[in-house]
């Protein structure tokens, strides 16, 4: 768990809340995070996998009332769906006649092990996720920001650069959770860009899966040198080399 306030204070000031907007936490764990949130404004579904923080949680944000909608459980059901019952609570929220926000935002420490499918998951199929700040590992961060020819490129870093400006907001020591962790963690900033580069990131997420599964093959061996590669692509070339936008012109090529 994040236990030191400061931390928590900069995730909530990074997230620029505005009174009644609806927030995401996932990992609510003690709720300590979920008080500043609410502070902040947040009309906030928190979810949280462990039932024996239950109570905890009940007792601690008893007092925000209708504001706060608690769901006790998995926020995935499989690697590559979320909770139905999330996203109907989401919808709910959207949908409702004195709501004036039709987004979300993504505010959370995320357990290491849903980081990466979970963001995957809201990136390419939910685009009324409008912002999101997520405290993660540090080696998910860099796979989130990385530019062609790094280690760390490949497709959920491709996908996420399509629909969001990345930024990283902070480095956080073991010292700063409770029990302290094994590894660093990175606060990072997604702001979903004002236009996409792609309209498909579904297919987009198909394709970066296809070529990144046979990463240091070339091109033309994965692909088949029939035609020519779009935009002057080599299909020399390894998936590794190309941009985010040179992806997404062999994905809307590839059809």
């Amino acid at each position: 768990f994040l236990h030191d306030g400061n931390q928590m204070r900069r995730i909530v000031e990074a997230a620029a809340i505005e009174p009644g907007e609806l927030v995401l936490e996932v990992g609510a764990g003690t709720g300590a995070l979920s008080e500043y949130l609410l502070d902040a404004g947040a009309q906030l579904v928190a979810v949280e996998m462990d039932r024996g923080l239950e109570p905890i949680l009940q007792q601690r944000l008893a007092s925000y009332g209708d504001r706060v909608t608690l769901l006790m459980g998995d926020v995935l059901t499989g690697k590559h769906q979320i909770n139905p019952r999330v996203i109907e609570i989401i919808q709910s929220e959207i949908q409702d006649p004195k709501s004036r926000f039709i987004s979300f935002k993504l505010i959370a420490n995320l357990p290491y092990n849903v980081a990466s499918p979970l963001i995957a998951n809201l990136v390419c199929d939910y685009p009324q996720m409008s912002l999101a700040v997520v405290m993660i590992q540090r080696e998910v961060a860099e796979r989130l920001s990385a530019s062609p020819g790094v280690k760390a490129y490949g497709p959920l870093g491709v996908l996420v650069q399509a629909m969001y400006h990345v930024e990283k907001i902070a480095t956080l020591g073991p010292s700063c959770f409770w029990p302290p962790p094994k590894v660093e963690s990175q606060v990072v900033r997604l702001r979903r860009r004002d236009a996409p580069l792609t309209d498909d990131p579904a297919k987009l997420s198909r394709t970066l899966q296809r070529l990144f599964q046979r990463r240091r093959k070339q091109l033309g061996s994965i692909l088949g040198r029939a035609r020519p590669l779009p935009g002057g692509i080599d299909p020399t070339w390894r998936p590794e080399r190309l941009s985010v936008e040179q992806l997404i012109a062999l994905s809307n090529w590839l059809g």
